[in-house]
């Protein structure tokens, strides 16, 4: 559930950076400390594996049979490790050194990145909303990609050196890879392939966060991230290669999710379910963190322009199934606001 939100505050106030109180090595501030306590074993469980290669080979069988395993993932799980998809190791392995070159660097020079008091991108970490509200253990860098003309270069580090070109090359990646999954997405209930897509109105965003989680004297109170659904469309994640941290909620349990080198974690985001008349699920999920180990990784949200309407795809729309959501606009907007008063965002917008 989403921490309650009370008493407003101006969204400029900000916190120190985690990463300089973990230096010191204290026990967290009590803003830090969450309601429910963390499981610091979860069962380690094999989410769902889809291969894209698969999805997209001429092979009629094999691809039959994992758009199949697609769908199957989409409605139980609502999130899958993707395999198959094309993207160079050696650009993975890029990224993730560039994002730790970043993070490592002396406080001075990450703050020429630093979130300006009136916006989310840049580099900082949650603004503060409410004398009441609990952090997360997390530094981030938030950088929008898509559309590329809205990048706020002067937000962009440029060191490490190769982080510009890096990450815009992954960029172009992961919307050839976004496009078809949400093709895939469709034909797997027997959709047009570009009818989530078409929905989108030919505008999309993709938003990239940086997420540091720097070591934590007290895993056993605090999180990386606190349990949430996306409010995106969909969302693609880069684990750290070595250190594990992602937990999936389902049918009330928490899972720990392996990391498997050079797979993308993908999950379906508010807007997705939504789209799918909830036949596909939005999941909870949430961020550990190690009294031992720093940890990293990169979240990437694809979602429809703000201005443009979204709402269940009518063909499945059905008396068995009737429409589950009203159509709406900004879902992103109707999301924060509803975290800010503790509500779901999700149930705010259901019929």
């Amino acid at each position: 559930m989403v921490e309650a939100i009370d008493a407003p505050l101006p969204p400029t106030s900000t916190t120190p950076q985690v990463q300089d109180i973990s230096l010191h090595g204290d026990d967290p501030p009590p803003r830090y400390i969450v309601r429910e306590l963390p499981d610091l074993s979860p069962p380690s469980t094999t989410i769902p594996i889809i291969d894209l290669s698969r999805l997209l080979s001429g092979d009629e069988d094999g691809g039959r049979e994992e758009l199949g395993e697609l769908k199957a993932a989409l409605t139980s799980w609502g999130c899958f490790q993707l395999i198959g998809h094309g993207i160079p190791g050696e650009l993975l392995d890029e990224v993730q050194v560039s994002a730790k070159q970043f993070f490592r660097l002396p406080s001075e020079e990450k703050q020429m990145c630093f979130r300006p008091e009136d916006d989310v991108e840049g580099y900082g970490n949650d603004p503060i909303l409410s004398d009441k509200q609990i952090l997360d253990w997390s530094d981030r860098l938030l950088l929008k990609l898509v559309p590329e003309d809205t990048r706020k270069l002067h937000l962009w580090p440029t060191n490490p050196t190769q982080f510009r070109e890096v990450v815009s090359g992954y960029s172009d990646e992961l919307k050839r890879i976004v496009e078809a999954l949400m093709k895939a997405m469709a034909r797997c209930v027997g959709l047009e392939e570009d009818c989530f897509l078409k929905q989108y109105g030919g505008k999309e965003m993709m938003m990239s966060r940086f997420n540091h989680y720097p070591v934590c004297p007290r895993p056993d109170v605090v999180l990386g991230v606190k349990a949430h659904s996306d409010g995106s469309g969909v969302t693609v994640l880069l684990q750290d290669d070595k250190v594990e941290g992602l937990q999936i909620l389902k049918e009330g349990r928490w899972y720990g999710v392996p990391i498997i080198p050079h797979a993308l974690v993908v999950n379906v985001g508010d807007q997705m379910q939504i789209m799918s008349n909830g036949i596909f699920k939005s999941p909870m999920h949430r961020a550990a963190v190690s009294a031992t180990r720093e940890r990293y990784s990169l979240a990437v949200f694809h979602l429809p322009d703000p201005e443009v309407e979204i709402g269940p795809a009518q063909d499945l729309v059905t008396k068995e199934l009737p429409q589950q959501y009203r159509n709406l606009k900004n879902y992103s907007a109707i999301n924060f606001d509803c975290f800010q008063k503790g509500e779901i965002a999700l149930d705010s917008v259901k019929i």
